[in-house]
């Protein structure tokens, strides 16, 4: 079977040297996170982070495992990764008709944790305006998702508000609630009512920063390995979270999208609430418009880079709350020749629903009308 023109609900950026430099405020600018060269590399150095975070394992996804470098200089950063005329060439090339771009995660997680509210929403509202700018010369095509502050519910609502006048931009990024911490908080609901008025989608990619349920540092300690595998970890605890505290609720029309995290264990997490739900003493029980299932067909949507089991077991989630994503230009995507890897994890499935994963459910949630 064909693969049908794509759309990725998942791909990155490389953030320039000048980004927060050239566009804080200048009483903030000696802070601003920013490039420097060292002997080994190019690397940027960010308030908060103990050491320079170099960038090469950024914009490697689609080379030769054998040019994966850690440390790289920024001229020798790929075009596609950096320009966005380079990037549009790039997606006609491997058959991508549009893709919705995420930040570098360590430097988002970097801003999040800054516990000085002023730097964080400057360094924020930077970003968010670069990225607009970055995906303005075709914003059919390229579309971003726009970081949200976590420092205080009004300071999230007024970054949302903002991000409603932009056309490139077609969602909200959460690294933390926007109280500032990983634990839902009433003091939020503003928000949320917002994003559910607004149908703006709210993408939780991997995990909050900092989360107790994050990757452990147990998997971050093996020699050599690919903490990517452990992008589930956070998620569960948000969903339950997200179910319990009667979020989805309060708002049923809320959209929450887990971003990066594959879903061959959602299934088995809808089984579990369910299960311990109908077991609690009824007098208990915390009261639910739902089955704690139901709420994952209403309200739950995941993005999978790497799932042929959950591929093979869609109909267990539905094939309507899956995004496919190309992760580009990380070290797990199948660059350029995404038709391939598509017909080996896609084996079986029928057109229509290859459609549905590959393209159309983005479309409906990213770009409408288009």
């Amino acid at each position: 079977m064909s693969v049908p023109l794509l759309i990725s609900a998942d791909s990155h950026v490389v953030e320039p040297p000048d980004l927060w430099t050239g566009r804080v405020p200048a009483r903030l600018r000696e802070r601003a996170p920013h490039q420097v060269r060292l002997e080994q590399g190019d690397a940027w150095v960010i308030e908060g982070l103990d050491r320079p975070f170099p960038y090469g394992l950024v914009q490697c996804g689609g080379l030769p495992p054998e040019e994966y470098r850690l440390w790289v200089r920024w001229e020798e950063v790929r075009p596609e990764a950096v320009d966005p005329g380079a990037r549009l060439s790039a997606l006609d090339r491997s058959g991508v008709e549009a893709e919705v771009l995420f930040p570098s995660p360590r430097l988002q997680n970097a801003i999040a944790l800054n516990p000085d509210a002023e730097f964080q929403n400057a360094c924020v509202r930077a970003y968010n305006d670069w990225l607009a700018e970055w995906c303005s010369p075709d914003p059919s095509r390229l579309r971003g998702v726009a970081l949200m502050p976590a420092t205080g519910c009004a300071a999230a609502v007024a970054e949302l508000e903002r991000s409603l006048e932009e056309p490139a931009l077609c969602g909200v990024l959460l690294s933390r609630y926007p109280d500032g911490g990983v634990d839902l908080s009433s003091q939020d609901d503003p928000f949320w009512a917002r994003c559910a008025e607004a149908g703006v989608p709210v993408h939780l990619h991997v995990g909050l920063s900092g989360s107790p349920a994050g990757t452990p540092d147990k998997a971050h300690s093996f020699s050599g390995a690919f903490t990517g595998a452990f992008r589930f970890y956070d998620p569960p605890v948000r969903i339950a979270e997200m179910i319990y505290t009667r979020l989805f609720d309060r708002f049923p029309t809320l959209q929450v999208v887990y971003t990066e995290v594959d879903v061959g264990w959602v299934p088995y997490l809808m089984e579990q609430l369910d299960d311990r739900y109908a077991r609690q003493n009824p007098a208990e029980k915390r009261a639910l418009d739902l089955l704690p299932s139901e709420y994952f067909a209403r309200n739950l949507l995941f993005s999978i880079v790497k799932d042929r089991f959950g591929v093979r077991n869609r109909h267990a989630l539905g094939v309507e709350r899956i995004l496919w994503s190309s992760d580009f230009p990380h070290a797990t995507c199948d660059f350029p020749d995404f038709a391939a890897a598509i017909e080996e994890d896609f084996a079986g499935v029928p057109q229509p629903e290859r459609a549905a994963i590959l393209r159309e459910n983005a479309r409906r949630l990213y770009f409408p009308g288009g």
